[in-house]
């Protein structure tokens, strides 16, 4: 998609733990802490290849493979600022209705199909009505 719209589109990511996956929220933490180390896209990436078996050794190993200082991660996780991250995505999910993840949306839309091809046409329509408003 933003090979597509590379000056269009922008890729927001937010956080939405389900509480029925035990690691979720500690996920969550790791992922907005490595962003202080300039690594989120990476750990969040390699957090979802691990997903069916995350736990705390993973998450250490992953920080490790990404060259983090796992101490200031760690620390990080449970910063006041994370946790209002966390806390500020939460309840945007639960009020746009998100329900499970991934979720994708488009202006705020939900996407009822993440295939490239309805993806791309939710973002043409979008940027019709956008220069309709101009």
């Amino acid at each position: 998609m933003l090979e597509q719209f590379p000056e269009e589109v922008k890729v927001v990511f937010k956080n939405f733990p389900l509480k029925s996956q035990r690691f979720s929220l500690k996920a969550a933490q790791a992922s907005l802490a490595a962003a202080e180390q300039g690594k989120f896209r990476e750990f969040h990436d390699r957090l979802f290849e691990n997903h069916a078996r995350l736990n705390d050794a993973v998450i250490k190993q992953i920080s490790e493979e990404l060259a983090l200082d796992f101490e200031k991660l760690s620390q990080d996780m449970n910063s006041t600022a994370i946790r209002n991250i966390l806390i500020r995505d939460l309840n945007e999910g639960r009020r746009i209705g998100i329900r499970g993840i991934p979720a994708v949306l488009v202006n705020g839309k939900m996407a009822e199909s993440r295939s490239f091809e309805d993806l791309a046409a939710m973002v043409e329509e979008e940027l019709r009505a956008a220069e309709h408003r101009r």
